[in-house]
């Protein structure tokens, strides 16, 4: 199965300027997926990142990981961006190889060992033959109205100090006097 990028824009979502796969190569449902990056230099991220000396952020590559495992567990039927939100859980094994930059274009392999509620994912970005970076990662699925319910439910119990009256001072006389605007 490929995927362009109009296509991923109705699976993910991610928006420019945080949208860092272009498109779908590979998909075996439930098990991995491989997609691409393109680099350019007309990203702002590389502006700042080095000026002078662009590379691409190893966190970005991670997040590139990360939303083709999106994209692989929509195919696979777990996540459904209009219902569903998706947040990391942890990263592990992080491996920072080699610079990514303008001009290139980046596989993202990604494979599954786990899907549903909880995925548990490995990645790879690679240009050529050569690894730029590695990443074990999890991450979770969320029914957006659950995030709602649970927001809604910390506004509506304060925690300690918050949503209690101020506490004045007591004049046993203060309640018999009256405010007195002008003179």
């Amino acid at each position: 199965m490929m995927m362009d990028a109009a296509q991923i824009l109705n699976v993910v979502p991610h928006r420019y300027p945080f949208l860092f796969i272009d498109r779908v190569v590979e998909v075996k449902k439930g098990e991995s997926i491989v997609a691409e990056h393109l680099v350019s230099m007309c990203n702002p991220l590389l502006q700042g990142h080095f000026p002078g000396n662009p590379i691409v952020p190893g966190v970005v590559q991670i997040e590139a990981m990360a939303q083709a495992a999106l994209v692989l567990s929509h195919v696979s039927g777990h996540f459904d961006h209009l219902i569903h939100n998706c947040y990391f859980l942890g990263i592990q094994d992080a491996k920072f190889r080699a610079p990514a930059v303008p001009g290139e274009v980046l596989r993202i392999t990604v494979s599954a060992s786990r899907m549903g509620r909880l995925g548990r994912f490995s990645g790879t970005v690679s240009c050529g033959d050569t690894i730029k970076s590695t990443a074990n990662f999890i991450a979770v699925v969320e029914a957006k109205d659950k995030a709602a319910k649970a927001r809604a439910k910390e506004v509506a119990e304060p925690g300690p100090g918050e949503g209690e009256k101020p506490s004045t001072p007591t004049d046993p006389d203060s309640s018999a006097k009256p405010s007195v605007d002008s003179p």
